[in-house]
Order: structure tokens, then sequence, then C-alpha cells
């Protein structure tokens, strides 16, 4: 947990570690960097109001070297913090004050999807110039490994599993995400943004599809 406030650290970690978890607290941005490249942590609690780096540059940081997943935390409920939040790649997103009881759903929610193998389907996905490996957590696209956050890997994965197969943003949130991100399908359209980024082929080829006026879709396009 990376957060600057006593109390909100004491209550959160007071619950976790009533549902068994081992809970690590840096105060500052500088110290939770370290922290995560321990290569010790299973999931990053993370304030956006922080002494020195703040909780996007951190964010930011740490997925230039993990994929180790991340909820912010912040007293600021704009809308726009949330999505860049979500844009700089983080999983979740918890405005304070907040439910401790909510959140220890979140982050149970939140490993159950980055943890398990898969969705009960293929363990490999192979596709031109894309391989998914279900198992590993792994995507090739020509040749070459690219670094998912674990949303945008279950993400993919969800998709491609279903090829040609129309979702709604609705859908997909609730399927992916685990829960509704009420009226806030934009989150869906900021992944799918990012995944096309990473997925670009030598060739050209592309994979997610909009279907306008309903939703996205996985499939091969030369």
């Amino acid at each position: 947990m990376v957060d600057d406030e006593e109390p909100v650290c004491t209550l959160v970690r007071m619950y976790l570690e009533n549902e068994g978890f081992a809970v690590d607290v840096a105060t500052d941005g500088e110290e939770a960097l370290v922290r995560v490249k321990s290569g010790n942590i299973r999931l990053v609690l993370l304030d956006l109001m922080l002494p020195g780096l703040d909780g996007w540059t951190v964010c930011r940081e740490i997925r230039k070297f993990s994929t180790v997943p991340i909820v912010m935390l912040t007293a600021k409920g704009e809308e726009l913090d949330r999505v860049l939040g979500l844009e700089l790649g983080a999983d979740d997103y918890m405005a304070k004050p907040f439910s401790p009881r909510e959140l220890v759903a979140r982050v149970k929610a939140v490993l159950r999807r980055t943890e398990q193998a898969g969705f009960g389907e293929r363990t490999l996905l192979e596709f031109p110039e894309l391989v998914i490996d279900c198992n590993a957590n792994r995507v090739e696209v020509s040749g070459r490994e690219v670094q998912l956050t674990p949303k945008e890997f279950q993400l993919l994965k969800f998709l491609a599993s279903r090829p040609h197969q129309v979702f709604t943003r609705d859908y997909l949130l609730e399927k992916v995400w685990d829960y509704n991100y009420v009226g806030d399908g934009r989150t869906v359209d900021t992944h799918i943004k990012r995944l096309r980024e990473k997925l670009k082929t030598e060739s050209g080829r592309t994979y997610l599809k909009t279907v306008w006026g309903k939703g996205y879709k996985f499939e091969v396009t030369d």
C-alpha cells in the first residue's frame, strides 16, 4: 500500500490482514518503486496524492518494468482522474472515502482475475502474427513479446477466445472487470485503444474491430 495517511494505512492493513493478506506500506513514490522492484509484490494499492512522485508518475514508472495489478486510491472523484489512471495502466480505481470491506472485495477480485490460469478456454491462442499464451500470460506480436497489463491481457484473451462475436461495453465490463462501472463504458474504450497500439504488426494486420453502435469484436483483418 502506497499512502502517506497513517490512519488510512492502519485501517486498510487491519481489514486486509484479517483476510489473510500480508501488507507492506510505503509512504512515498520513491519507496514504492523500490518495493515493487523487489519482485515480491502481488498487488499495489496506490494513492494519487503523494509527497515527491505523485501516484500517476509512480503508476507510469511501474508499468515500464512490471505488470503487477494496481488499484488506485484517491480523494479525487473526478472522471478525468479516473480515466487518466486507467490509461496509465491501473487495473481498478476507488475514490476516498471508501468502504474498507469494498476495498477488500476489489482486491480479491483483481487478484482472482489476474492470477487465474484462464476462463476455461484453450491455453494457447494462435493467429497470424499473434500468439496468446494464457497459462504464461504472454503475448507475441510478429515474433516479439509485448508487455500487457493484467487487465489488457484479460480483455484480449476474452475477445480472442470468442472471435467474430460482438460484445457491448457493458458486457465486457461485467465479464472482464467482474463488476459494473456504471455508465463508464469509456474504460473499455481506453483499454481497446492501448491494446491496438501494442498489437501493431509488421504487416499492418489488425485484430480488434469496432462495431459501431454495438461494441467490439476480435477479428483478424489484413
